[in-house]
């Protein structure tokens, strides 16, 4: 029996930085930056990061639940990013950096909400987690030059600063998961 490909689509700040990340994930098979859960119609990068479109920059994945589960995709999630800063990842200020999980399904929903749960319960971290887990809505892709921005830009700054310990934390701590 051939399992149905899922989307889900997470917030975890830049989405240069996870993007990063996920396109290294067995069973992911797509990842795709862009914004969602705001109020503007097809945003700008630039009107995105004014704050006021209510936008978060995300990815969206597109992953094969034979390979990965939603669970292990989240578990990825927490540890590559800080669940307990609201509107802020390390230097990156704005609600279009808060960490959100976006689910199409009620199942996705239900996974979400307990490994939240799960995970706030477990002491892993010292301040309450304040990652939103809300239905997609009004999602759009981020413009050309944005994806797959870490690949294409491996020596930018901002990409050796802060994407590529994601990347390296990703690979130390889920080297099981890592695509070969």
């Amino acid at each position: 029996m051939q399992s149905s490909n899922q989307t889900i689509v997470l917030g975890g700040g830049c989405f240069w930085c996870t993007e990063a990340v996920y396109v290294q994930v067995r069973g992911v098979l797509d990842v795709e930056s862009g914004y969602c859960n705001g109020s503007v119609r097809q945003p700008s990068y630039e009107q995105v990061c004014t704050g006021s479109t209510g936008h978060n920059e995300v990815v969206k994945l597109v992953f094969d639940p034979a390979q990965i589960t939603l669970r292990e995709i989240l578990e990825i999630f927490f540890v590559i990013h800080d669940p307990t800063t609201l509107n802020q990842q390390g230097n990156d200020r704005g609600t279009q950096y808060r960490s959100g999980i976006y689910y199409s399904s009620p199942e996705q929903e239900t996974v979400a909400q307990n490994l939240v749960h799960e995970m706030g319960q477990s002491g892993v971290y010292s301040r309450p987690i304040v990652t939103e887990v809300l239905p997609l809505n009004n999602y759009w892709p981020a413009e050309d030059y944005h994806q797959d921005y870490f690949e294409n830009h491996p020596g930018q700054g901002y990409c050796v600063a802060v994407a590529a310990p994601k990347v390296a934390k990703f690979r130390k701590t889920f080297a099981r998961l890592q695509k070969t």
